[in-house]
């Protein structure tokens, strides 16, 4: 059997289970407790079970009335991004927005970004700082940035729970081998036990990756040459120096005379997660929606564009 619910008794409900009475909950929602009463009786009787159990003092949710405070919970949070998005629509004449990004992305999922950025809203100003995660996080924390590019992996320090993470995609790690190199669309990576490596710098991100990868599949990775940045690592292996491993993103837009090649999904390794941060407290100006929403579009976009 469908029901077709009421959104303003559910709010209520939800305004109930987060004040802890009907009272303070009609309150919020602001009817009169017999109104409030009626709704919920009502609510009650379409589907037909409690959705509240009366206490002494207060009520607490049933089981079915925790399914549907969990629902409404995502739809008014949903509501409020919708409110967001039309604010920034109709605010979006002038403004503007200070980004904090790191190389990779900037040359791939931002570049692309800005150019519908720019493009809806020529008006609206965007500056934008390249930095390491560090000082990126000093950055927001600081209010020198309204927002930033951020990434980490599962062993990556938590971010402070004061900035708030909004997910863009999952940024896959990748074999990168010579164009002419003959092996399949899909690599094992013990397979690779004797391979010549390109790596970048050991204190880079993307070292600590492949080192853990490769003692998870039992050996020690040879080491033969350390880069400076992703251009040198592609040039080198265009070379026939070595091979490496990569985030996708970081070779978005590749030479032509090198190729990925994805792990398989037993080996396990380690992918970053690229998302947007802000300080949980700060208030998104129409701008800062409009940068964030083209972001999302281009996340989209590459998620679903075909693998080179």
């Amino acid at each position: 059997m469908q029901h077709s619910f009421d959104v303003v008794t559910l709010f209520l409900l939800l305004d109930i289970a987060e004040a802890g009475s009907l009272t303070a909950g009609a309150e919020r929602a602001r009817m009169t407790p017999s109104a409030a009463s009626q709704r919920i009786a009502k609510l009650e009787h379409s589907i037909k079970q409690p959705v509240l159990t009366r206490l002494p003092r207060g009520v607490q949710l049933t089981e079915a009335g925790e399914v549907l405070t969990s629902r409404a919970r995502l739809f008014r949070r949903e509501m409020r991004a919708a409110s967001g998005d039309l604010e920034a629509i109709r605010g979006l004449q002038r403004g503007s927005v200070r980004l904090g990004s790191f190389p990779t992305v900037s040359a791939s999922l931002l570049s692309d970004a800005l150019k519908e950025y720019h493009s809806r809203w020529p008006e609206v100003d965007v500056r934008v700082r390249s930095a390491v995660r560090p000082q990126l996080l000093d950055m927001l924390h600081s209010s020198e940035v309204d927002l930033a590019l951020l990434w980490s992996y599962s062993w990556t320090e938590e971010a402070e729970r004061s900035l708030s993470l909004e997910t863009l995609m999952e940024d896959e790690t990748v074999l990168l081998l010579p164009i002419d190199h003959r092996s399949d669309d899909e690599i094992a990576l013990p397979d690779l036990r004797d391979a010549r490596w390109i790596i970048r710098s050991n204190d880079h991100p993307a070292g600590e990756v492949l080192l853990r990868s490769c003692r998870a599949a039992g050996f020690e990775p040879d080491v033969v040459y350390e880069a400076h940045d992703y251009q040198e690592i592609e040039a080198m292996v265009a070379a026939g120096v070595g091979i490496a491993m990569v985030p996708r993103l970081a070779v978005a837009y590749h030479r032509p005379d090198v190729r990925t090649v994805t792990f398989r999904k037993q080996d396990r390794v380690p992918t970053r997660v690229i998302y947007i941060a802000s300080l949980a407290r700060r208030q998104y100006t129409p701008a800062m929606y409009a940068i964030s929403r083209a972001l999302r579009g281009a996340a989209d976009r590459m998620a679903t564009a075909p693998s080179v």
